[in-house]
């Protein structure tokens, strides 16, 4: 089976947003943004694994057009949470990398089923 390049980069996204959802709510003791975080950055992976399940062509774009959204809403409560004092600036740094890499590469995904 053929390693699916946005399948794995999600969740591995995903995994770090909890591990920082964890220390959010541990150490900063913040609990509304954290939430919002938590929510929008799993999110990701599991509307591309629904996009990779779905029913026909139409329904594959919906759902990446969902990720795509939940990305974008992503990097809003990271910059957020960054400006608030609640993320620190390397963590803001890795995290941000890793939404405008998943951003691309979706956004790519996009344009070439419009295109064809």
């Amino acid at each position: 089976m053929k390693e699916n390049i946005v399948q794995m980069k999600s969740y591995a996204f995903a995994i770090k947003i909890v591990n920082t959802f964890k220390v959010l709510q541990q150490d900063s003791k913040e609990f509304v943004l954290s939430k919002q975080l938590l929510r929008a950055g799993t999110s990701i992976g599991a509307n591309i694994e629904e996009a990779i399940g779905g029913q026909s062509r139409k329904d594959f774009f919906a759902k990446l057009t969902i990720a795509y959204k939940e990305a974008r809403e992503t990097k809003y409560w990271i910059r957020l949470l960054t400006d608030t004092k609640y993320l620190d600036k390397e963590t803001s740094r890795i995290l941000l990398e890793d939404i405008e890499e998943l951003l691309g590469i979706i956004g790519s995904i996009q344009k070439t089923i419009r295109n064809s």
